[in-house]
């Protein structure tokens, strides 16, 4: 089956991110910004597990590789707009704020959001990336074979 989504989709993207962040990082940053506005739930933030999918070589057939926990939640802006999260873990309070998140990227508050909550979250995960990077990088080994003057 197709993806219908656009490779590009910008929601998609700061979905990702903020499913992604670390713990807590997205609500500090949410607060720093923006007094955080009132809004009705959906669906209150519960804990379940969803079954994770995976195939052999990434090529073969999918098979079930096990379950793994999940947070969701789904809430409403007064104005109408409909935030919604998926966070990996019990963390209630991460679904919270990347839901009322998702629902303020859908208004006018969208940049000032995106300079003071997105993009650092961005740059400290691409900086946490690049260091786990190096680490790994430094312990590699390289093999080579030495040719023997013994033609």
């Amino acid at each position: 089956m197709k993806d219908t989504l656009q490779e590009n989709n910008p929601r998609k993207a700061w979905m990702s991110l903020l499913a992604k962040a670390p713990e807590g990082r997205a609500a500090t940053l949410l607060d720093g910004a923006i007094a955080r506005p009132a809004f009705t739930w959906l669906r209150a933030p519960e804990i379940g597990s969803t079954m994770v999918r995976a195939r052999a070589g990434a090529t073969g057939a999918p098979f079930n590789l096990g379950e793994m926990t999940v947070t969701r939640c789904a809430l409403t802006l007064g104005t109408g707009e409909v935030g919604h999260a998926y966070i990996q873990g019990r963390r209630k309070e991460d679904a919270e704020t990347a839901a009322l998140i998702d629902a303020l990227m859908q208004t006018a508050m969208s940049q000032p959001l995106r300079t003071s909550v997105l993009e650092p979250l961005e740059a400290e995960m691409t900086t946490a990336k690049a260091a786990r990077a190096a680490k790994a990088a430094a312990t590699k080994v390289d093999f080579f074979t030495m040719v023997r003057g013994e033609d």
